[in-house]
């Protein structure tokens, strides 16, 4: 992902833009941080929602970003009173088991993404889990950005700094910001089909090589888990189309670039996700087939045996009736001539099944 050109920050403390008082009131423990940024520059302080958003109206320019992680409804309704937080999606933040999309509620726009994380298992079961899911919410407005996290990684720590890093492209304003999300997002999801891609040509190498057994269910597992990636990465694409077609004047037209090859980066992963499923599918079927070819030999080994074992035992059998007129009854080598036929009867199907690779 190209970056923004930077212009360094130019001594902005002589541009007077350093102006800033620390808010009295402590961040909650649900705010995971809360700052306000003047022409792309972070002013220094421990702010309060409130006194953020004050200062930011005062001066009549900059923006407020609150990152938020996993509030309840009350904790979420006293930024929306503040900031004017539509309630519908105030209730999507809070429950949110949402799909990837993007609304626009008057003048803020509320975008939900999907986050994924790659969970390493030496060996599948039934309960391993791949693909770990979480929700990231993003409320956007002329003068903030309020991310709301659901789930226990997607820390949003890394990007936050590297736009602190990065004023010239702060200085874009609440767009920006939302295009670092979304493309920190995206990232994650290369890093974790990298490494299915990995997992599923182990499987395929175990497949098709002699002498092995794959399950079948770790193949249908590793097939949930993919499917549980699609869902996060496919609904994503017609949000961030409509933002790079310049859906809201929200998005200026710097950044509407960007979120382009934010969008081209999910069609690689959207192109790799399908080839998984197919792969996967046909991988299915191969371990079907070689289950079955190794029952088709399995039968045919027992089948051998029980064949060897059926001419001795016919042959008991019919001497075993004790009938008082049978031939060979009263000839003195009459048990060893009967023990030479079984032994030379099961000696010769031996042979003529195994030169016929039934054993």
């Amino acid at each position: 992902m190209p970056s923004l050109p930077s212009l360094g920050l130019r001594n902005r403390a002589a541009r007077g833009i350093a102006r800033a008082v620390a808010a009295p009131t402590p961040s909650p423990a649900y705010v995971i941080d809360c700052g306000v940024y003047v022409d792309g520059v972070r002013l220094p302080g421990t702010w309060s929602h409130s006194a953020a958003i004050e200062e930011v109206r005062a001066r009549g320019t900059g923006f407020v970003w609150i990152g938020l992680h996993e509030p309840d409804e009350g904790q979420l309704n006293v930024l929306a009173e503040t900031f004017g937080l539509h309630e519908l999606a105030v209730e999507d933040a809070v429950h949110a088991h949402q799909r990837p999309k993007l609304e626009r509620y008057d003048d803020t726009l509320f975008m939900v993404l999907k986050t994924v994380r790659y969970i390493a298992n030496e060996k599948l079961t039934a309960n391993s889990e791949i693909v770990e899911s979480g929700e990231l919410m993003a409320f956007v407005g002329r003068e903030f950005v309020i991310t709301v996290r659901h789930g226990r990684h997607a820390s949003l720590g890394q990007v936050r700094a590297q736009l602190e890093l990065d004023p010239e492209q702060l200085r874009l304003g609440p767009a920006a910001v939302l295009h670092g999300i979304a493309d920190h997002v995206v990232d994650t999801y290369l890093e974790v089909t990298e490494a299915i891609q990995d997992d599923i040509d182990e499987m395929e190498a175990a497949v098709f090589a002699p002498r092995t057994r794959l399950e079948a269910e770790q193949i249908y597992l590793m097939k949930r888990e993919v499917l549980e990636l699609r869902r996060a990465v496919m609904p994503l694409a017609k949000p961030l189309q409509r933002l790079s077609e310049g859906y809201t004047p929200l998005v200026p037209e710097e950044v509407r670039s960007y979120f382009r090859n934010v969008e081209d980066h999910l069609t690689t992963v959207s192109e790799r996700v399908a080839s998984f499923d197919e792969l996967l599918t046909t991988l299915v079927d191969a371990t079907l087939a070689k289950i079955t070819l190794q029952q088709n030999t399995d039968m045919r080994k027992i089948s051998a045996w029980v064949a060897i074992v059926s001419t001795p035992t016919m042959i008991a059998g019919i001497y075993g009736m004790n009938f008082d007129v049978m031939p060979e009854l009263g000839w003195k080598f009459g048990y060893p001539a009967t023990l030479l036929v079984m032994l030379g009867a099961c000696v010769t199907l031996f042979k003529i099944f195994r030169r016929n690779k039934w054993l």
